[in-house]
């Protein structure tokens, strides 16, 4: 399988360490190691190359959003005034913590973000407030996710 960044070659046993990592990042090295039938210290060289190469970078834990109080996920085309705002709007769209995602696309829309709110109505305050009122958005068109039914990363 051929990785872009460094184009390296990544084979059988890369994809089983990658695979198990994906899946539990704090599963330790020893027992991947065993699992798979080499070293510790392989494991270590090859996660070490899988890194310099750009394949994988840290990790981070999984919060639950919904336990937090955040159960309305949307997702929010935003149409500008002109292409030359993107920047602009992409600086101030930083500065909300709603804002999970930002993507700039091709389409109807100039951006599409994924924002999560604590409700509909934290929702309508922040595209009233807050998105609306970034200087250069013209409108926005909004969908609201009633569930998630996937949820993954590329299997290998």
């Amino acid at each position: 399988m051929k990785i872009n960044q460094l184009q390296i070659e990544i084979d059988g046993i890369d994809k089983e360490i990658l695979r198990d990592l994906m899946e539990d990042a704090r599963k330790p090295i020893l027992q991947i190691a065993k699992k798979i039938g080499i070293s510790g210290a392989a494991i270590h060289q090859r996660l070490r190359k899988l890194e310099q190469a750009g394949v994988i970078s840290g990790s981070k834990f999984t919060v639950d959003i919904k336990v937090l109080g955040y159960s309305t996920m949307a997702f929010v085309g935003v149409y500008l005034e002109k292409a030359s705002s993107n920047s602009d709007a992409v600086r101030e769209l930083r500065k909300i913590p709603e804002v999970l995602e930002c993507h700039y696309t091709t389409g109807n829309w100039s951006i599409l973000i994924k924002i999560i709110c604590k409700d509909n109505e934290h929702l309508m305050q922040l595209l009233n407030k807050k998105i609306q009122a970034i200087k250069g958005v013209s409108r926005t068109e909004t969908f609201i996710s009633l569930e998630q039914q996937i949820d993954r990363q590329i299997q290998l």
